[in-house]
């Protein structure tokens, strides 16, 4: 080793590492004779590094284990291979054994007349083996307990269709010796409905290259109740591949399937108590003492009584003197049957406070807007259309107690006409506001231009009402949405702006649906009308929100006033447009 050249600073980083590692090193001739050991390799053998030296790798190794090292040692030798791993025993100085995870490789060096040397590299790997081997015994432990539980044996033959069942089939499924022999067919009478199919498949998924059949499913005893069976079978063929016969075994594993759905229960419920504990989560001990006088704090009653405790009004208070409403769960901890302490799980519900006080208002400013709308449509009903309505009824009973002559009563009824048409006028507009049948007959662009003329010609002012690649029809939640913001907006517009002439904008693109309400009058400040008592911003905000769309208002003093809002419209409208 002296002779192969390193630089200095390599050589120092070779030697930190072999010394250092937590693997084992050794480095060895091509006869097995050690040449050097790092400590970590000492250590597990429990030899000095010249005891080792003076040994070969054999004198340390299980004879059980030797032989399969020793070929693949001969391999490397002969240069048919340059590395090799393998899990082998060792055996410690003072006898004792332990499990080794081997890796060998070659180092030729390119230098005449060296000779090349071996690396091993030993991981100590007991640990994992007594794993592994306790797996395997608890399996094997496993197996036999399913055995000795409630099992039958049977026997399908497929030419005649016969199942024939062992005497411990009536136990499993509760069912007299005499149906020991049915066919199949009359055994799929008691699959379970939703089973069924699987029951049949698995069957006809049985082949010369996958002759073994593993499937779990329901069957349904007579007294109505279910239970669960598990079947491994192996399928029998002829010469020609078909199948002859099926024999298996078929275990009860109802209990099984129970304690699955119950952990499966108790993951659910785990995973929703730690996912509401996303903010603190405490405990109290008896040993300790509770911080609270348990008499004044709800959270201890769960140490008193034994039961959990959930409240969601209470307040925690901070370390700096402010407070904050929390809800939270107290939840008694036992060593046995003795309550020795409870765990509470909590969170800030600072926000779901805030929330629910402003839904609060939203919901009163909402009843308040909807109580004078209906005292606006009375007022609109008993001042103009009711006092019409009675003089128009006065006038056409004075015209039947004192009929004046042919011409005049004309004249008359002409003028009743003309009343009656302007009162069921102004009641087609008022229920217009209420509901549109354009809107529900003729769809959303002609509703929307027939509200604009005719606000235009009850506001008296000018409305540029246009659309642009707007699909043949849309959803009516759409479609209403849009029609209420636009009334809002142009009702807003004309009592606010100051100025006459609006534009309206109604348009498709990229998947969505857009409005605009625009005028070039006043303006206003944005956060003002958001804070003060009107419900008409919020309205067509909300309406938006539950379409998944957005709303957004652009306003500067004397600059005018544009009202924007859009709504995704995926592929069902741009299908329909295209058929069309």
């Amino acid at each position: 080793m002296a002779s192969r050249a390193l630089p200095a600073q390599a050589k120092q980083l070779f030697h930190h590492l072999f010394e250092e590692a937590s693997l084992g090193i050794a480095v060895e001739d091509l006869d097995g004779q050690l040449l050097i050991a790092n400590p970590a390799f000492c250590s597990m053998l429990g030899y000095r590094e010249d005891e080792l030296c003076s040994m070969r790798c054999c004198d340390f190794a299980n004879p059980e284990d030797s032989q399969d090292d020793w070929a693949l040692f001969q391999q490397l030798r002969a240069g048919v291979i340059d590395q090799y791993s393998l899990e082998k025993r060792y055996v410690r100085k003072d006898g004792t054994r332990f499990w080794g995870r081997l890796n060998i490789s070659i180092l030729k060096d390119g230098d005449p007349g060296s000779s090349p040397v071996v690396f091993a590299f030993i991981e100590d790997i007991t640990e994992r083996k007594h794993a592994e081997k306790a797996l395997r015994d608890s399996d094997e432990r496993f197996r036999l307990a399913a055995q000795a539980a409630k099992m039958y044996a049977y026997e399908w033959d497929v030419a005649t269709d016969k199942v024939k069942r062992s005497a411990e089939y009536a136990n499993v499924l509760g069912q007299s010796d005499s149906e020991k022999l049915l066919t199949r067919q009359q055994l799929l009478a008691s699959i379970h409905p939703e089973d069924r199919t699987l029951f049949v498949d698995s069957a006809n998924d049985v082949t010369p290259q996958n002759p073994t059949q593993h499937i779990s499913y329901r069957v349904l005893r007579p007294d109505g109740s279910g239970v669960w069976l598990e079947k491994s079978a192996r399928g029998f063929f002829d010469n020609e591949g078909k199948l002859q016969r099926m024999i298996g075994m078929v275990a009860d594993i109802t209990e099984r399937k129970q304690v699955e759905q119950a952990h499966r229960e108790s993951e659910e419920k785990l995973r929703l108590l730690l996912n509401s504990t996303a903010q603190g989560i405490c405990g109290m001990d008896l040993a300790s003492g509770a911080p609270y006088p348990s008499e004044e704090c709800r959270i201890s009653r769960a140490i008193g009584t034994g039961e959990g405790v959930h409240a969601d009004d209470e307040v925690f208070w901070r370390a700096n003197g402010t407070s904050f409403p929390a809800e939270y769960w107290s939840y008694p901890q036992r060593t046995g049957q003795e309550v020795v302490g409870t765990v509470v799980a909590f969170i800030d519900i600072s926000e779901r406070k805030l929330a629910e006080a402003a839904l609060a208002s939203v919901s009163r400013r909402l009843i308040e807007a909807q109580e004078g709308e209906r005292s606006r449509i009375g007022r609109e009903l008993h001042d103009d259309i009711g006092q019409r309505l009675a003089l128009l009824s006065v006038e056409l009973q004075q015209l039947n107690e004192d009929p004046p002559n042919l011409d005049q009563v004309r004249l008359r009824i002409a003028e009743l006409h003309k009343q009656t048409i302007e009162i069921a006028a102004d009641v087609q507009s008022l229920s217009r506001e209420l509901h549109s049948s354009k809107l529900q007959y003729l769809g959303i662009t002609a509703a929307m231009r027939g509200f604009c003329q005719e606000f235009a010609k009850q506001q008296r002012v000018e409305i540029d009402f246009r659309t642009d690649d707007l699909p043949n029809s849309l959803p009516p939640d759409i479609s209403l949405c849009f029609f209420r913001v636009l009334q809002e907006a142009l009702h807003n517009s004309a009592k606010h702006s100051g100025v006459r002439y609006f534009e309206v904008r109604l348009w498709r693109k990229s998947g969505e649906i857009h409005l605009t309400v625009g005028d070039s009058g006043v303006g206003f400040d944005i956060e003002a009308a958001k804070a003060s008592q009107g419900l008409g911003l919020i309205s067509m905000a909300e309406r938006l929100k539950l379409l998944k769309g957005t709303f957004s208002i652009e306003s500067e003093l004397h600059r005018g006033t544009t009202i924007r809002a859009r709504v995704p419209f995926g592929s069902e409208g741009d299908s329909m447009d295209a058929h069309a």
